[in-house]
């Protein structure tokens, strides 16, 4: 099983990560790189040629300009103007082309990093969503990936700037006068010194500004997710107050990454400051004595400025790539997290499907609770009916979720058609099977796009069919959209006996040779419940049907009933069968019907 890598990775091995996620952008990045170092080149140009300028104001006709084949001092200065002319239109060209595509890159990116990142939630295990929250995820893949584009936008040109910068400006320094370079150089390793020093104390701090955006974030889904049940226990102070914290723990998480950054800046000035009063000082000196040009002063005067004060901005370049490794710490982690059900059963099911359904000594537990089932064997013909009943916790929905390969199980084998699951590859299997479930989920869009969710090739008559057979037909069209009806986040705008018919209907529409309902009638009321009875003894001919239920009276038609009761079968048989026996399903019967 592989790891997941640590939360802790330093903010370079992140980096290192995410260029190994970018390898097919590399041509981007490199005229993006290119593009950034031709600029920065071109920026530093106008400072040597004011430089120059003076060489030829001073010395003219023995200028360094005079020496390239140019006497006259006039001449000189037109051919400075030109240079000039084409370095600062170069120097606009290659800001113009970093621009458009550091920025396009970043955009490129952040799409791909978060429908990456979707894509691969989608396969994990149920589990894995168990163990987390929607908010945590959701802030994830939504404002981790924008801090990394963020990034991308402006800090990573300017990084590559700032390098550029120290290297091209070093290089002429050492040309002109080693002796001032090296005291210009001087405040070069303290200021490299304190940008690690505050990116190492940054890191963590900017890891845990990430997990409490994260928390925030999951505060506030689950409180309007659950804004009815606020609302019902008049907690809407209490909330307030809950979010009011996160919140807090996130002005906190902050302001003591921000006490770290800031502090960067005012210890680079007075290392700047330094640097520039060397050059300004000695290189004066030197120029007085007449061991220095004029204009090579100048060119140093000019070119410090340009080397120390954009080193200003590394607390600000860094601020942004701490946030961004951080985010990017999140991001990779959730591509990394490990696919425990793995869809590599390379068979479909046998065309038509019969719907022979198996369960060969299975066993399987939940890691977290240790609850589950043991050596669980049933056998389900295509075209009956099963059901399972039980207390809650029994192992009832566990059977279901192994079925439709949510988990895989820890001993035995569940067969269809006489193909055991893992052989099976999922698209195929799933496909076979229709579920229903007592906790309905219904995407906002109208009641018609609901529908064919399983079927989006579905005509209006094949949904209006379903719904018939579902009855959800009579309250559909009693509305006045019909079948456009808004259904609302989850179906909100929906009593829950509408959403429940709606979701049978949906499963209909699919046409599945297996039918899962899991207390599908739970949200309704008696009579439409006994018509549901009714549709189902129509809809369940050729189609096998797995029900689980607790209200025995709707189960007393199906061909064979399984009680289990603490992960096991204890009984299985008809109605009249298991009421002759006597036995847990008897007991369960009188309590339901007042005979006890």
């Amino acid at each position: 099983m592989s790891q997941s890598p640590s939360p802790s990775d330093s903010s370079f091995t992140a980096l290192v990560r995410l260029l190994k996620y970018a390898r097919g952008y590399r041509r981007q990045i490199i005229a993006a790189t290119a593009c950034s170092i031709i600029n920065k080149l071109f920026d530093i140009a106008p400072e040597i040629l004011i430089g120059v300028a003076i060489d030829v104001v001073v010395n003219q006709e023995q200028s360094f300009v005079a020496g390239l084949g140019f006497e006259s001092a006039r001449e000189q200065i037109t051919i400075l103007a030109v240079l000039t002319f084409f370095i600062w239109a170069g120097e606009s060209l290659f800001e113009y082309l970093f621009q458009i595509l550091w920025r396009n890159l970043a955009q490129r990116l952040q799409s791909d990093l978060r429908q990456d990142a979707y894509e691969h939630t989608q396969r994990l295990d149920m589990s894995f969503f168990e163990a987390r929250s929607s908010g945590q995820l959701v802030a994830t893949m939504n404002d981790d990936v924008n801090q990394l584009e963020r990034f991308l936008d402006g800090g990573a040109n300017a990084m590559i700037q700032v390098l550029v910068t120290v290297v091209a400006v070093g290089a002429v320094f050492f040309v002109i006068s080693p002796t001032v370079a090296l005291l210009a150089f001087t405040p070069i390793p303290l200021i490299i010194w304190g940008a690690f020093y505050f990116q190492r104390k940054a890191g963590p701090l900017y890891a845990d500004v990430r997990d409490k955006v994260g928390d925030l974030s999951s505060r506030l889904a689950n409180n309007l997710g659950g804004i009815a049940t606020i609302k019902s226990f008049t907690a809407e102070q209490r909330e307030a107050e809950r979010l009011k914290a996160s919140s807090e723990a996130y002005v906190q998480a902050n302001r003591r990454a921000i006490r770290i950054s800031s502090a960067f800046i005012p210890v680079i000035r007075m290392a700047i400051l330094a640097g520039f009063l060397a050059t300004f000082t000695v290189g004066g000196m030197m120029a007085l004595e007449g061991t220095l040009n004029v204009g090579a002063y100048g060119v140093l005067v000019f070119l410090t400025q340009r080397l120390l004060w954009p080193l200003t901005g590394l607390a600000e370049v860094i601020d942004l790539f701490e946030r961004a490794m951080a985010s990017t710490r999140r991001i990779l982690n959730l591509l990394a997290e490990p696919v425990h059900v793995r869809d590599d059963g390379g068979r479909d099911l046998p065309q038509p499907v019969r719907g022979d359904v198996e369960f060969r000594n299975v066993s399987f537990h939940y890691e977290e609770s240790g609850a589950g089932i043991r050596e669980i064997n049933l056998k389900i013909p295509a075209g009956h009916t099963l059901a399972l009943v039980g207390a809650t916790g029994s192992g009832k929905s566990t059977l279901i979720k192994l079925l439709l390969r949510f988990y895989d199980p820890g001993e035995g084998d569940i067969c269809i058609d006489g193909l055991p699951l893992r052989h099976i590859n999922l698209q195929s299997l799933r496909s076979a099977i229709g579920l229903v479930s007592q906790d309905v989920y219904l995407f906002e869009g109208s009641i018609r796009e609901n529908l064919a969710y399983g079927n989006p090739d579905a005509t209006d008559e094949q949904i209006k069919e379903a719904a018939k057979t579902a009855e959800a037909w009579s309250f559909i069209n009693a509305l006045p959209q019909g079948l456009d009806t808004p259904v609302g986040e989850r179906g909100v705008r929906l009593s829950g006996g509408q959403r429940q018919r709606l979701s049978l209907a949906r499963a209909l529409l699919k046409d599945p040779p297996i039918l899962v309902l899991d207390e599908a009638t739970s949200a309704i009321d008696n009579e439409t419940e006994a018509a549901i009875q009714r549709s189902l003894r129509r809809i369940g001919h050729n189609r096998t049907v797995i029900m689980i239920a607790h209200r025995l009276s709707t189960i007393v038609d199906a061909d064979t009933i399984a009680v289990i009761e603490n992960g096991r079968v204890i009984e299985q048989g008809s109605h009249e069968t298991l009421i002759a026996k006597g036995g847990a399903y008897l007991a369960q019967w009188r309590v339901q019907t007042g005979q006890a």
